[in-house]
Parts: C-alpha cells; sequence; structure tokens
C-alpha cells in the first residue's frame, strides 16, 4: 500500500488567538493560548485521517517539546523513522491568529533542523511511495544537501511532492535548481505561486511554473476559499472550494496537501482528489489550531451536501 514519507520538520506550535497584532513594543492580551504540534505534522496528520500510512523521515528532540511531538504522532499513527536526537529538543512556532483570520509565525529551529545520510538510510522507499518535501528543509544548513542527494538518488517511480513554503521565494538556487527536475507535484497557495514565480496572478504563475518545471509536473494551487487550480502544463483546471465561516486559516493548506496525497494514493484523478482536499480546507479553517483536518467521514459528508 502507498505510504507518505515526510521529510520535513514536525515542531511545536504555542497557539495564540488575538484580535489585532500589537505595534512594535506594544502589548495586548491573548484569547486563548495552547501547545500543539505542528509543521509537518499537519501535513502528516490530515493524510492519516484520510487513510493513508505515514512515517516521518526527520529527527526530533529529547526535551519537553519532543515529547509532545511525539505523542501526538504516535496518537495520529504516524511512524517515525529515528529515535530521538540526544542534546537537543524539537522546536518552537509562535503561531499568532488575529480575528480576520490571518497569522503570524515565529520559529526556532531545533532537532528536527539536521539530518544526514546515515538517517536517511534507515528507511527504504517502496515504488508506490510519495516522498513529502517542504521548502523550509532547503533553508536547512545541517540538512538541505543530504535530503537533495537522497532524493535524487531515488528511483523516478516514487513520487516527489514538494511544498516551497512562504520562504523560498525564487527558483535560481544551486539548491532549488537541483531538486526542479525532480519534482512530480508541487503543491503551494497563491501567494507563495506568485512568490517563486515573479508573477502578478496565478494564471500567470501557473504558466511559470510550467517553465520551470518537468512537463509531467502536476500542479495544485490553492486560492483560499474559491478552491484551487490542478493539472499539468496546459490541461490545468479550477476546483470550486466550500463557502464556510472562517475563523483560523492556520494548517488549511496542509490539510489539503494531505488530504489531496490521499486521494491520489487510494486512486482518484487529480480533480477528484482536489475537490476532497478544497472541502477538507473548508472545514479545517472552521476550527482552531493548527492540525484541524477533518478525517474520511468528515469529509465525505461535506461533499454529499
Amino acid at each position: 500500500m502507498p505510504r507518505l514519507l515526510h521529510t520535513g520538520q514536525v515542531i511545536v506550535d504555542l497557539v495564540m488567538a488575538l484580535d489585532t497584532l500589537p505595534a512594535t513594543g506594544g502589548d495586548v492580551l491573548a484569547k486563548s493560548a495552547s501547545f500543539e504540534a505542528g509543521g509537518g505534522f499537519n501535513v502528516m496528520a490530515a493524510a492519516r485521517r484520510n487513510g493513508l500510512p505515514v512515517v516521518y523521515l526527520g529527527r526530533h528532540g529529547n526535551g519537553r517539546f519532543g515529547d509532545l511531538a511525539r505523542a501526538a504522532m504516535q496518537a495520529e499513527g504516524v511512524e517515525m523513522a529515528l529515535a530521538a536526537s540526544e542534546g537537543k529538543d524539537t522546536g518552537l512556532c509562535v503561531s499568532l491568529t488575529e480575528a480576520t483570520t490571518e497569522r503570524t509565525f515565529i520559529s526556532h529551529i531545533g532537532a528536527e533542523g539536521a539530518l544526514s545520510a546515515e538517517d536517511l538510510s534507515n528507511l527504504t522507499p517502496q515504488p508506490d511511495d510519495y516522498v513529502y518535501v517542504s521548502g523550509y528543509s532547503l533553508l536547512l544548513e545541517g540538512k538541505a544537501q543530504p535530503l537533495i542527494d537522497w532524493l535524487l538518488a531515488l528511483p523516478r517511480e516514487i513520487v516527489v511532492v514538494f511544498d516551497p513554503g512562504p520562504l523560498v521565494k525564487a527558483p535560481d538556487s544551486a539548491l532549488m535548481a537541483a531538486l526542479l527536475p525532480r519534482i512530480d507535484i508541487w503543491t503551494s497557495n497563491g501567494p507563495e505561486a506568485l512568490a517563486f514565480t515573479g508573477a502578478v496572478d496565478i494564471a500567470a504563475a501557473l504558466s511559470a511554473l510550467n517553465q520551470h518545471l518537468p512537463a509531467k509536473t502536476l500542479l495544485v494551487v490553492r486560492d483560499g476559499p474559491n478552491g484551487c487550480w490542478v493539472g499539468r502544463a496546459d490541461e490545468i483546471e479550477h476546483v470550486p472550494g466550500f463557502k464556510v465561516q472562517a475563523v483560523d486559516s492556520n494548517g488549511a493548506g496542509d490539510a489539503h496537501a494531505g488530504v489531496f496525497i490521499a486521494g491520489l494514493a487510494n486512486g482518484l484523478n487529480p480533480s477528484e482528489a482536489a475537490r476532497r482536499a478544497n472541502a477538507a480546507a473548508a472545514l479545517a479553517v472552521t476550527r482552531w489550531g493548527p492540525a484541524t483536518s477533518p478525517g474520511t467521514a468528515e469529509v465525505n459528508a461535506l461533499l454529499a451536501e
């Protein structure tokens, strides 16, 4: 059975809800605060809740945040390929969600910021696996090169999924140049696609992405409540979203990505998988917190309405 092999970073989110961010030097009282597993955990939880086995290939620390991250992964049934790293804890992200549902992140990288070729040799990918790569990983000096070397050595039948995230904003770094020909699925939101390509709208960004990626690459670009765009080369279609009352956009894109991959792994075509992913993202924004993806039954119920 296909699996999702996640090579990104599981961190712990300090999630706080507030009316609006204070000005520099200011102060504000949050309406709520909690520690939650986040980062790469969000995608893995979404995939697991929709029937896809998941293996986390990254490191996790040996302190209280590492304990929280491991407990969350164990509760979701995520397999961990590595034992806890010694001498360093899992990293932390302060996640601030305003009343508009806009969120702001401040992150500190911990044990998950490094990965070696020896670490990656602990698991052998199978031909029907999906390997998930986060753009954040390409910014980590202790992880990026071993990860790229490992990805480029994978058999071609293994599907490589790339999520650029908000910090990878150009295709011209040496690491990106090496990775681009190996990307089988691109998944991002609209602003990330615009930043990466320098385009002024999603239509132009889709065209520009096709110039950087192999013709066979499946593009998925999310457009908020409008749904997403999905397809290859000149055969890209719009898949409408679902109207809901949003309270927190944190983790919605991760829910979309995890459920989309689970749909493909279960034999759906890209547009069918995208419709399920749109439903999952719509439900996710109606809930507070990072890993708010619904499970299969909830997605089915929304699709049946």
